[in-house]
């Protein structure tokens, strides 16, 4: 426990908070500040930079055995307070939102044709119902608790903690955590487990997403006319 706790939790974590507060740093200057002018990327409004730098910040982390997918965080980060008010953030910021996107339909088609292919046979009413806790008890409470200091109101944090696909991560950590040790059940089990939790995510808040936007949209509106008059 020891060597894990100073191995994989101080270590990795402290290397990856370092190395994206470096990299992040050396970027920004680059971006936004470099003597040279081919350099000098902002100027360019080429988001897909920010490409480059993810799988800069997430190589380097990891050849320091660090936590990549924390340097990658704290990268964008150091870079965006660089410059904070620049245009140059709203393009790798919307270059970012759109690779996301595109990645996000992709992954989804791919798990639809593991369903549909029979990879939810392995799924038991026990995985169904972890499933079903992460969904509506979880992941939105802990949702809730992560906004109780923020600025939105109790309305807000409520939609906020309960909408979004959960379970897309879910998927490379598995894979990942299957690579490295055995958890004493069946991987196919697993497999099935967060397929579940995923296309039961994408299916309720598919269905429940616009209603729910549109009351909130619409108490606004009753709120702001109290306001005015």
């Amino acid at each position: 426990v020891g060597e894990w706790a100073l191995t994989d939790v101080l270590y990795r974590i402290v290397a990856g908070v370092v190395c994206g507060l470096l990299i992040g740093r050396l970027l920004g200057r680059l971006f936004f500040h470099s003597r040279a002018e081919e350099l000098r990327l902002a100027e360019h409004r080429d988001g897909f930079v920010a490409l480059a730098a993810t799988f800069l910040a997430y190589g380097v982390t990891e050849l320091v055995s660090g936590y990549g997918f924390i340097a990658v965080f704290v990268t964008a980060c150091t870079v965006r307070r660089v410059e904070h008010g620049h245009g140059y953030n709203n393009v790798l910021h919307g270059f970012v939102e759109q690779l996301e996107r595109l990645f996000t339909a992709w992954l989804l088609l791919l798990l639809g044709g593991f369903v549909a292919t029979g990879g939810l046979a392995p799924l038991t009413w026990r995985g169904a119902a972890v499933g079903l806790a992460l969904v509506l008890v979880i992941r939105p409470l802990s949702g809730w608790l992560s906004q109780l200091r923020g600025p939105a109101g109790p309305r807000e944090r409520r939609i906020i903690s309960l909408f979004g696909i959960r379970g897309i991560g879910s998927l490379f950590y598995l894979a990942y955590a299957l690579g490295h040790a055995d958890f004493g059940v069946p991987p196919e089990e697993l497999w099935a487990v967060t397929a579940f939790t995923v296309m039961l995510s994408v299916v309720l808040h598919g269905i429940t997403a616009t209603p729910a936007m549109n009351r909130l949209d619409g108490l606004r509106e009753r709120v702001t006319a109290r306001g005015r008059s």
